[in-house]
């Protein structure tokens, strides 16, 4: 057997997606996985230290890492109407936020990133946080506002939480292409006949957990940080999609379009290697 380290969020749609692959509900053949569950920034720092052989990142800090790792075309977070938002204690615009602290859940983030496209005036005034501790801390005024991902999207109203800014939607309008947050990486080391089949085990464990919805379930309330079934089912819902099972033409377009953006601004190196493995 060869076992090859994999990483990835405790976060619904990513337990989802992997829970056939690591339960081993899926022939995996002489492959092997060691699942490491840990917060998104955390993999992205870990795949800057070549931790990991195959890991979930964000898109952001794959424009740092494509001169070791490769992506796959299975188990990404692609989509539409799925983007970060920024919010607050009371209703803003966006200038109102110049020279505020906003707390971000990453530096390595595509949210992190996003922001800084957007309007690159926000990206030193922030406080790194975990993103699960975002809302609390803009409730409480430990910041001005906080970027949000994952649950936090679904739940902040419930706090008395105000939107500023849909940076998703403010990407689809601006590009007309889906937004690109996290996608499936592996070493380009373990070469091209491995990392193929990886991918083809990513996407037959996708279509398990959708052929088998109810198995899952507890493994995913074991690690979510929100465990009410109705946040669950709209986070996979939204997150898992058929750009999930393969980014497809446009998904691709919506990755070379981010990296475009982001290296006429300086944000990320300039790519010399292929997205793909090769």
């Amino acid at each position: 057997m060869i076992y090859y380290s994999l990483g990835y969020s405790p976060c619904p749609n990513d337990t989802f997606i992997f829970y056939a692959l690591v339960h081993g509900r899926i022939p995996s053949g002489d492959i092997m996985f060691r699942e490491v569950l840990d917060d998104v920034e955390t993999l992205n720092q870990m795949a800057r230290r070549s931790e990991l052989d195959i890991t979930k990142v964000s898109y952001h800090a794959l424009g740092h890492l494509t001169e070791h790792y490769c992506l796959l075309r299975s188990g990404g977070a692609l989509g539409k109407g799925c983007g970060p938002l920024v919010i607050a204690r009371e209703e803003l615009q966006m200038k109102d936020l110049r020279g505020k602290t906003i707390a971000i859940p990453g530096l390595l983030t595509t949210a992190f990133l996003l922001l800084r496209i957007f309007d690159s005036s926000f990206g030193s005034a922030v406080a790194v946080m975990p993103f699960d501790r975002i809302v609390g801390a803009v409730r409480s005024g430990e910041v001005d506002a906080g970027l949000i991902i994952h649950e936090s999207r679904f739940t902040y109203q419930k706090e008395g939480l105000r939107k500023v800014l849909d940076l998703g939607e403010w990407w689809e309008q601006t590009t007309g292409l889906p937004i690109p947050l996290g996608g499936i990486l592996a070493k380009r080391e373990l070469g091209e006949v491995t990392v193929r089949r990886v991918e083809d085990l990513v996407r037959k464990s996708i279509e398990y957990s959708r052929a088998h919805p109810q198995e899952p379930v507890s493994y995913i309330k074991r690690h979510a940080q929100e465990l009410q079934d109705e946040v669950i089912n709209q986070h996979i819902g939204l997150y898992v999609n058929d750009f999930s099972l393969d980014i497809g033409d446009e998904g691709v377009a919506a990755v070379e379009e981010l990296f475009s953006r982001a290296e006429r601004e300086g944000l990320i190196p300039r790519r010399t290697k292929p997205l793909f493995p090769s």
